[in-house]
């Protein structure tokens, strides 16, 4: 008799793993472009970290990220069970903030706070006042990032298990939250450590052709990565306008039916009919996000003179 409750046991478990299993690998294949979005902004939010300091960054973030995971999973659970026309809206706050921090970004970058820029000659250097302080800054900026990104995967999970009992529920949104932020910040190391390998190939000694090909290729890399970085920075901002505005446009449902009829419209056009359909609607989107920020970061800014006043 106990052995017959153990094989049942057993094969319970064996079942859930197979539910968890074939639900985690929906949740990946429907969170891919949100996962890209969040590692092109977390690479990006290391960037102008001194060399030393960069994985310890990233440690730090990937700490943070684990700790809005830990957060966002059981409140998922909670407003799913208790209150599930909440989640939207949330989200849609969500979608809204990164929009205005995108916004705020590019604003940043005309008023220069905290960062002053000195001319030397044709050399333009960045002096920051308080390392530590820059540092904090970027580490909390890149998890609170982190948490609405984290919060969009945590809701199209929850979406795709909705209908699975609550233990699956549980066991596939943990086993999301878990893989995606190691194999995020486990690229975004990599990432910000390509220099430095670069310069390991380039400085290994020897006749070989597999040493000279090392060479060349880790010069190649040494002198790519700083463009790359520049480019991920580029692209974490772009990507910030696309998921805000993707996350707003999906809540208005008019809008994003819009956006689908105007991508139906261009994909009637020869040759690069296709292509436009494809992108038209993430474009739409972007641009969407752009504005929202505009105006979120001008609504913020009047509370804030009211304030002061």
């Amino acid at each position: 008799m106990a052995g017959a409750s153990l094989l049942t046991l057993l094969d319970d478990i064996a079942t859930i793993l197979d539910d968890v299993a074939l639900m985690s690998k929906v949740a990946a294949r429907k969170t891919a472009g949100v996962i890209g979005d969040d590692l092109a902004l977390n690479a990006q939010q290391v960037a102008g970290v001194s060399a030393d300091r960069e994985l310890p960054v990233v440690w730090a973030v990937a700490l943070g990220s684990l700790r809005n995971k830990c957060i966002l999973v059981p409140a998922a659970l909670l407003i799913s069970a208790i209150i599930p026309q909440a989640v939207m809206p949330l989200l849609m706050f969500g979608g809204l903030f990164l929009c205005f921090e995108g916004f705020e970004k590019l604003h940043h970058s005309y008023v220069q706070k905290g960062i002053k820029q000195v001319d030397e000659g044709q050399d333009i250097i960045l002096v920051v006042d308080d390392l530590a302080a820059y540092e904090k800054e970027k580490i909390q900026g890149a998890i609170r990032t982190d948490f609405v990104l984290s919060a969009e995967i945590i809701a199209i999970t929850l979406g795709i298990v909705a209908d699975a009992s609550f233990l699956i529920q549980v066991f596939t949104l943990s086993f999301i939250a878990l893989v995606m932020t190691i194999g995020v910040y486990g690229l975004v190391a990599g990432i910000v450590k390509l220099d430095d390998l670069g310069l390991y190939l380039n400085r290994r000694e020897g006749g070989g052709l597999l040493t000279r090909f090392g060479r060349w290729f880790g010069a190649c890399l040494v002198n790519t990565a700083p463009y790359l970085m520049k480019g991920l920075t580029v692209v974490g901002t772009v990507a910030m306008f696309m998921v805000g505005g993707g996350i707003l446009t999906h809540g208005l449902h008019a809008v994003s039916e819009l956006f689908i009829d105007v991508a139906s419209l261009v994909a009637g056009l020869a040759v690069v009919g296709p292509v436009l359909s494809f992108i038209t609607p993430s474009l739409l989107n972007a641009l969407f996000g752009v504005i929202a920020g505009a105006l979120a970061l001008v609504c913020v800014s009047v509370i804030h003179k009211v304030r002061s006043k």
